[in-house]
């Protein structure tokens, strides 16, 4: 209390008059501080000396004095901000992270009208309970809202992931059971590719190969070392978005298989094993990936009609191999795909399928800047639909992204890129597009 009374003396005294001996202070019952006597004011019984030992203390005060105090305010704050806020859970910890893909996508369609639409294509809310004793084992869950301008017209909301992962219950090698990783589409995600927020990969692009999804119900065993890494499973199949009838009932438009599904790869240069970040780590890879799918219900067709089929049996094989520095990365890869349905369905008179075909695809970025934040960036991609009993082509689709990304800061990225699609055996489909994209990891 004595140094606030100071403390507004101090002020009223250089305010007004120099401080002497002389000078008295009164106050009022609200503490307002006075110089002259008054009706309600009490004279407080403050020594002038105190005054002038204030004054001069706050004359001596530097410049450098006070960027230390500032300083020291600062460390203060950082460490309140470290603090923990609890979070209550029947687990040792919770971690909480987000990945968006937010952007505005104009597309040119060749024949038919031009589009305009700001889009949320990915949308991710992810937990993870680290619930064993096992620091890296956990429960994985992982919601996904998307927003579907063309048919709802509104956000959905669904499980992407949500597997138990379990540490080293195999020399080198963890599971994930339940809505899990498959085998490949992940890795060359993160590994090959690495603009996931502009385009899907290779063989999960609807306008290359698209042949395979993300995720599906299953188990998955991961393997690491340092010269060689794997995973292989199996799964239902139709992926996180599919349907499958496993529960015995015989049904014409489903199916009831599973699917084995695999991925192994060499890393020549021994860093397998570790966490590898594209801008800081150098690598070089060879992998061969694919599917063997039963009775799928992908494109299944009522039995009832003449030349369907309740289901396919199809399988998809692929090498890949990718080489990078953090100033450049280039990939590239090769792809075959058979099915059993007929050639009336192949010929697109009781259905059509991608799923029978063959195809490539070529990426590359050259990172630059003085923490390589600035890309450039290009990719093709070539698919043959074939028809399963005569191995004609029936359609050739190619495939053109090319941009440019600045990496604001690790959480942030903008990308500017454009698009090209061309089916050359028709103009239907057939589009060029813009796009602005904003990327957000937390």
């Amino acid at each position: 209390m004595k140094k606030i009374v100071l403390s507004t003396i101090l002020a009223v005294t250089l305010g007004t008059v120099s401080a002497t001996a002389g000078v008295k202070f009164y106050t009022d019952a609200n503490g307002q501080v006075f110089v002259t006597p008054g009706e309600g004011r009490t004279e407080l019984n403050v020594n002038p000396q105190e005054v002038m030992d204030a004054m001069q203390t706050a004359q001596t005060i530097t410049s450098s004095d006070k960027e230390e105090m500032k300083k020291e305010i600062k460390a203060e704050l950082k460490d309140e901000m470290k603090k923990d806020t609890p979070v209550f859970a029947k687990s040792s910890k919770l971690k909480f992270s987000g990945t968006h893909y937010l952007g505005y996508n104009y597309k040119n369609m060749k024949e038919g009208d031009s589009t305009g639409n700001f889009e949320m294509r990915r949308n991710y809310f992810q937990v993870k309970a680290y619930v064993l004793d096992d620091p890296k084992s956990y429960l994985r869950v992982t919601l996904d809202a998307t927003y579907d301008n063309k048919h709802d017209g509104h956000a959905d909301v669904y499980v992407k992931y949500a597997y138990l992962y379990l540490n080293d219950v195999l020399p080198f090698t963890g599971v994930e059971f339940g809505m899990a990783h498959r085998p490949w589409i992940d890795y060359e995600e993160h590994q090959g590719w690495g603009m996931r927020s502009l385009s899907k990969v290779f063989v999960e692009a609807s306008e290359a190969g698209h042949l395979t999804n993300s995720a599906d119900l299953g188990i998955n065993f991961k393997t690491k070392t340092p010269y060689f890494t794997s995973e292989i499973g199996i799964f239902n199949g139709e992926g996180y978005h599919g349907t499958n009838d496993n529960d015995g009932d015989k049904d014409e438009e489903l199916g009831d298989g599973i699917s084995a599904e695999w991925r192994l790869t060499a890393a020549f240069l021994g860093n397998g094993d570790k966490k590898r970040k594209p801008l800081k780590d150098t690598y070089f890879d060879a992998s061969f990936f694919g599917q063997y799918n039963m009775n799928n219900s992908h494109n299944a067709v009522d039995s009832s009609v003449s030349g369907g089929q309740d289901g396919e049996d199809y399988n998809f094989y692929g090498l890949h191999s990718v080489f990078n520095t953090p100033s450049f990365l280039i990939a590239a890869q090769y792809v075959k795909s058979e099915n059993n349905l007929d050639g009336e369905i192949e010929t697109g008179e009781f259905g059509t399928t991608d799923w029978n075909g063959q195809g490539y695809s070529v990426n590359g970025t050259y990172r630059f800047g003085a923490k390589k934040q600035f890309s450039i960036l290009a990719r093709y991609d070539r698919w043959e639909n074939e028809n399963t009993e005569t191995n004609k082509i029936i359609e050739t689709e190619e495939n053109y992204i090319y941009g440019v990304a600045w990496q604001q800061n690790k959480n942030f990225k903008w990308l500017l890129s454009g698009q090209t699609y061309d089916v050359k055996e028709t103009n239907e489909d057939d589009y060029d597009s813009v796009m602005v994209t904003a990327e957000v990891h937390w």
